[in-house]
């Protein structure tokens, strides 16, 4: 086995689109989006988003127009958007369709249902919201979501992506 300093698939830095560099330098939460019910759920790990304050509040974020979460977010039009955790990194990776899940991605962690969709059942702030628009920008959909219903706790230990990685929680403390 050969120790390599960095990924061993990694294209040459000439050859790395500069547009996905940049957008991995921003950095941001990781959330995961849900949507469906029991035999038809759908979820994806996002964390292109943004809040938009106002009466009432909105959600927006990037959504891969051929992920099964937007063909379930347009079939149900609602969502559960959920703040992960340091600890749900796995579960991250799972729901980015990174690493295998055995018996399907919701098996791996324990789950509620609500009007929105399911809720990770260790989360601690989550939102539901109601499908407003979904546009073609680029390469994904600018998905804008009303919400309905916030349930607000505390995140001490905050998931956050940044250039490929998750950070540690001591790396995202201010």
């Amino acid at each position: 086995m050969t120790i390599h300093k960095e990924h061993p698939f990694l294209e040459p830095e000439a050859n790395r689109d500069p547009v996905r560099r940049l957008r991995g330098r921003l950095g941001g939460p990781v959330t995961l989006w849900t949507s469906g019910e029991d035999g038809s759920r759908a979820g994806l790990t996002v964390s292109s988003i943004m809040v938009a304050a106002g009466e009432p509040g909105r959600l927006i974020g990037l959504i891969d127009p051929h992920a099964d979460l937007m063909d379930r977010l347009e079939e149900t039009g609602r969502a559960v958007i959920q703040l992960l955790h340091y600890p749900h990194h796995n579960l991250a990776d799972v729901f980015a369709g990174q690493v295998p899940a055995p018996g399907g991605m919701f098996a791996q962690a324990s789950w509620s249902e609500s009007e929105w969709g399911p809720v990770l059942d260790s989360v601690t702030s989550w939102a539901g919201v109601r499908l407003e628009s979904a546009t073609e920008v680029g390469w994904s959909n600018l998905v804008t979501t009303v919400i309905e219903h916030a349930v607000i706790g505390e995140e001490d230990d905050p998931l956050v992506h940044r250039r490929g990685r998750y950070l540690a929680p001591s790396r995202t403390r201010t």
